[in-house]
């Protein structure tokens, strides 16, 4: 990835880290410009084969982050914000970032719920009857959380963020690429 395009995306990356966490909101004005200038940046230096490459990489990061949206657990704003991840580093960078923020977002979460202690006791109880409930009469059924409490949110730009930077940089040091794991270099 070469400099400019790394600035521009860890630019972008801080921006939108900074507004999830004071406003729990990554806003269209910072994801869709950026997408646009990724789109161009790519096809002004690589032309049709840079719009491919973005292409690619906006329809993975969208993709990946489409489901956990439609299943209420992530916002819009992120779903966007990996979108535009993807248009700035193509399919394979955008599965590398992908998996990398699942990691950070996975421990992210984790913490939040250590810190919020009653609410894990309770999501444990709960999880706890439940399979009492699939022992006793082979049917899972859910049994809620007694109390009110309701979960903490995460800005999850953040672990984007953190998944995206470390995935340049192992990248960029040939240390991590799930291209590399998928397909491995076969002698010739």
């Amino acid at each position: 990835m070469d400099p400019i395009s790394r600035l521009l995306l860890c630019s972008v990356l801080a921006v939108a880290t900074v507004t999830d966490i004071r406003g729990q909101r990554i806003p269209n004005l910072l994801t869709f410009p950026a997408m646009l200038l990724a789109f161009s940046y790519h096809g002004m230096t690589q032309g049709l084969d840079g719009l491919l490459f973005s292409l690619a990489g906006f329809g993975l990061g969208l993709g990946v982050m489409l489901i956990p949206y439609l299943a209420g657990v992530m916002g819009p704003g992120d779903v966007k914000l990996m979108a535009a991840v993807g248009v700035f580093l193509g399919a394979s960078g955008t599965l590398n970032a992908f998996l990398l923020t699942s990691l950070f977002g996975g421990l992210y979460a984790l913490v939040v719920l250590l810190a919020h202690f009653s609410i894990l006791k309770g999501i444990l109880r709960a999880f706890w009857d439940s399979l009492n409930v699939l022992i006793l009469t082979r049917r899972f059924v859910y049994v809620p959380q007694t109390k009110g409490e309701r979960l903490p949110r995460l800005c999850y730009g953040a672990a984007i963020a953190a998944g995206t930077i470390v995935s340049m940089a192992y990248s960029d040091a040939g240390i991590f690429s799930v291209g590399n794991l998928l397909a491995p270099a076969w002698p010739v």
